[in-house]
Parts: structure tokens; sequence; C-alpha cells
């Protein structure tokens, strides 16, 4: 079996473990939310019962649990979540749409703080190694594990927007209104990829083929672009993918903290409220691009990487 005929049997594979998933994802998300008890409407006040039961029909909550679950996944196949229980004239189509993109930008920005400086303290920590870069950049690192984001975000807000004033406190808008979430968003995964980076590049820093590299005359600029943090990114790549899809679709702590109008703060809202379409399409629309983000995350690593590529061709 040549590599392409392995490609595409591999896409056919991984493709169906991605569907399979996310159909347990859905079956598990449609019993835990018929396992809760009560239902959306018991915080109604003073509302007849007569009017109660019409309500369940008009919403088909009446119906048999297996009527229920064939129209949600048939709602799930067709990208037709329903409407929002609680917000009169919303469906949760419309909720996604206007969360995501608020959430999608905030998640891009934490992104790009946690590879930027999570690739840069992991390679002077490892560059550095034993020194005092090294400790420093280390103690980033445990600081960043350890301190839970929303009181990551706390601190941010007393020191940078009530004591020095740089930026304000809370809402969304502006550039500046989203360096602090950004932050405080980014924070742990910085400190991850920062220790990921130092772990794999000390080790490829003894490789012999560094060692020929320098010994060719090559500087310690040339060999650490040019062999070194390649070859050391690889497991960081892997990492993208779920933290991707984690940190697009919206930190629900920090979101809420900051009244950000994302993804994460209409969940919340929705477990709060009992809004049974809106939780299950959030999460099943969260589900979503989870599975396809490493699903190509998946892809790129075996392309990018040769010895998997001769490993997987030499297997068949």
């Amino acid at each position: 079996m040549n590599y392409s005929q392995w490609m595409i049997k591999y896409l056919l594979k991984k493709f169906s473990f991605l569907i399979i998933s996310l159909f347990t994802v859905c079956t598990l998300t449609f019993v835990l939310m018929k396992s809760i008890p009560g239902d959306p409407f018991v915080q109604e006040q003073a509302v007849p019962e007569e009017i109660m039961k019409s309500m369940y029909a008009h919403h088909g909550l009446d119906k048999p649990w297996y009527v229920q679950y064939g129209r949600y996944i048939k709602g799930v196949v067709t990208w037709n979540l329903g409407p929002s229980f609680k917000y009169e004239g919303r469906t949760v189509n419309d909720i996604i749409r206007e969360g995501f993109p608020v959430s999608a930008m905030l998640g891009l920005e934490a992104l790009f703080f946690s590879l930027s400086w999570g690739i840069l303290l992991g390679t002077l920590s490892a560059l550095y190694r034993r020194r005092w870069q090294d400790h420093l950049c280390m103690f980033i690192a445990v600081l960043g594990i350890s301190i839970p984001n929303f009181i990551m975000a706390t601190f941010l807000q007393f020191l940078f927007a009530m004591k020095l004033n740089l930026f304000p406190v809370a809402r969304w808008g502006s550039f500046s209104q989203s360096i602090l979430p950004a932050l405080a968003l980014a924070a742990l995964p910085t400190a991850f990829i920062a220790r990921l980076t130092r772990a794999n590049m000390v080790e490829v820093l003894e490789q012999d083929y560094v060692m020929t590299a320098f010994s060719k005359g090559l500087n310690k600029r040339q060999v650490v672009l040019g062999h070194v943090l390649k070859n050391s990114l690889m497991p960081v790549i892997t990492y993208i993918g779920p933290l991707s899809s984690s940190i697009l679709t919206g930190s629900f702590i920090i979101e809420k903290i900051f009244g950000i109008p994302g993804l994460g703060g209409w969940f919340v809202t929705s477990i709060a409220n009992r809004d049974y379409t809106v939780i299950m399409g959030v999460t099943i629309f969260y589900s979503f691009i989870l599975l396809s983000s490493v699903f190509i995350l998946d892809l790129l690593y075996s392309m990018l990487d040769p010895r998997i590529k001769l490993i997987r061709v030499h297997e068949q």
C-alpha cells in the first residue's frame, strides 16, 4: 500500500471516529439534560396548569423521550438546534452566531499570547538551563499553572485597571478592553507551552545532529532556529488542537468576570435558566470544534513528521 492509499484510509478512519464521538456526545448530553430534576418552566410564577401544559406541548416536551431524542438528533444533523426556552424569538443558532465571534476574537488574542510567550519562555529556559534565566522562566510558568484563571483575572483587574488605570476594568468593544481578559485566559496555556517547549528543547539539544551542526561552524542562532526549535515544537503542535477549541469557544468564567457577551456567558446563563436547548446546542457546538481541531491537527502531525509516514506505510 503506497502513501496515498494509506492517507485516504487514514482520513476515512479518523472521520469515522469523529462522527461516532460526536454522536456519543449528543446522546450523553440528551440523557444528562433529561436526568436533571425540574424543567425550564419551573421558575414561572402563578401560571395556570393549562398554560404550562400548552407550553410543554408547544416545545414538544410532552412527547415520549424517544420522540424528543429523534427530533434532537435530526436538529443536530440539519444544524437546526431549536428555539431558546427562555429568550422569546431567539433560536440556539442565533445565540451561537452572536456569541461565538466575540469568543473567537478573544480566543485568537489569547492564543497569540499563549504561543508567543510560551515558546519564548520555554526557549530561553532551555538555552540557559540551570541559570537564573531558567529559574525565572520556570517560576513564571509555575505561577501560570498554579493560579486559577478567575483569581488571575481578578488580580489583573485590581492591578492594571484599578491601581494603575492602564486598561478598562470590564466590558467589550475596543482593543484595550480585550487585553486583560486575553491575558487571564492565556496564563495557563502559556505556562504549559513554556514547560513543554523547555522539556523537548533540552532533549533535542543533546542529540548528535545538533552537535554536528555546531561542529560545522553554525552559530547558536542558526542551530536553534534551523534545527532545535523546529524539532522541539511537534508536541506543542499537538497541544494546539484542544487548546484552540477551548479558548476559541470561550472561557465561561473569564467572560462572566469581564462582562464579555461571548458564548461562555450565554452558556452560564442557560444553565441557571435550565434552558435545555441552549445548553445542548452550545455543548454540541463546542464538541464539534474540539473534535474537528483534533482531527485536523492529527492529520497535520502525520504529514509534518516523516517518521510517522514511514511507520504507517510499513505497517500496512
